[in-house]
């Protein structure tokens, strides 16, 4: 996969109660998530943001509690990729699980501005970015595989519907 949109950019340590705050979850409704999705760092992200767009967030993105309905309300939106210097590991897991891509390179965060476009490449471990090419970890193939298609889940299904037909 290969995703190509512009960036919404954050700062460091941005929790999943700004993510989504508390007071919404009390839907798994990703459509409905995505209405609130950022509302204390930019209480217009939601009506702004469109499906392609890319996050990005400084160190410790996703931090606080371990709520799936963080990476739920950002894939509402559309936005299929998150690029940070660092991830909450909890965070980082829940988006693979909900099948949202998220890649850490810090130099990238550093050099990016909001409005840009960047390309990601996560198998690759590559991101581009006005003719300049970052380097982050490339994505290990089983995380390609969540994505792919559309989180843990429909893998698991995908699995016990194979071992049933073997």
């Amino acid at each position: 996969m290969i995703y190509t949109g512009r960036v919404w950019k954050f700062g460091d340590d941005v929790d999943t109660d700004q993510i989504i705050p508390a007071r919404y979850l009390v839907t798994t409704d990703e459509k409905e998530l995505a209405r609130h999705c950022m509302e204390i760092p930019d209480p217009d992200f939601s009506k702004k943001a469109r499906g392609g767009d890319i996050l990005v967030g400084g160190k410790n993105f996703g931090c606080g509690s371990s709520r799936e309905h963080a990476p739920i309300s950002i894939k509402g939106l559309g936005i299929r990729c998150i690029v940070a210097k660092s991830f909450a590991r909890i965070f980082y897991r829940n988006s693979f699980n909900i099948g949202m891509c998220a890649v850490e390179c810090p130099e990238l965060v550093e050099a990016v501005q909001a409005g840009q476009t960047i390309t990601v490449v996560p198998e690759e471990g590559i991101i581009k970015l006005d003719g300049r090419v970052f380097r982050a970890q490339p994505l290990p193939p089983f995380m390609q595989q969540l994505v792919e298609l559309g989180g843990l889940m429909p893998w698991v299904k995908r699995k016990l519907a194979a071992r049933k037909a073997a």
